[in-house]
């Protein structure tokens, strides 16, 4: 189970990555455009910037960022304070990583609760994106998987370091 776990997360971070890639290429094409643009002046032409840009980096960097947050905590990649806790004897840092480990669960189950309520939010009043007109519901659901895959992959931790304390 925790294996295929960090498998999904490793997929998702990977696509999450793919659509970074896709946004900062999306970005070197419109910044191009501005470039063209300013030489076309000259002239007295113009080149039209990427219809939408903002609306494109908006609506998918909101799905890439998230769709990495379950590989983070395979990796135990989120912030954790150990200057204090090497102090401590080893079994007060167990417990102190079941601890955090069981509020980041809580803070992922409740962030995809609220997600989902955001989507049939928008959805109900059909919400769209100003330019492209894109329906701004789908843009949750890597959200929403990320969110749920995340608590999942806290919770294997959670049990795998209670097995040690």
């Amino acid at each position: 189970m925790k294996r295929l776990l960090f498998q999904a997360a490793s997929g998702l971070a990977v696509l999450g990555g793919v659509l970074a890639l896709l946004i900062a290429v999306v970005t070197i094409v419109n910044v191009g455009g501005f470039a063209i643009d300013k030489i076309a002046r000259l002239f007295g032409g113009n080149f039209p910037a990427i219809l939408g840009y903002e609306d494109f980096v908006s609506l998918v960097v909101s799905s890439a960022a998230l769709m990495m947050f379950p590989y983070c905590q395979t990796r135990y990649g989120h912030v954790a304070v150990d200057v204090f806790i090497n102090l401590f004897p080893d079994w007060f840092g167990r417990v102190v990583d079941v601890v955090s480990s069981t509020l980041m669960t809580a803070l992922a189950l409740f962030l995809g609760y609220m997600m989902i309520r955001g989507l049939l939010e928008v959805q109900g009043d059909n919400a769209m994106s100003a330019i492209l007109g894109w329906q701004l519901w789908p843009f949750y659901v890597p959200g929403i998987i990320s969110m749920f895959l995340w608590a999942l992959v806290c919770m294997t931790q959670i049990f795998e370091r209670n097995a040690h304390v």
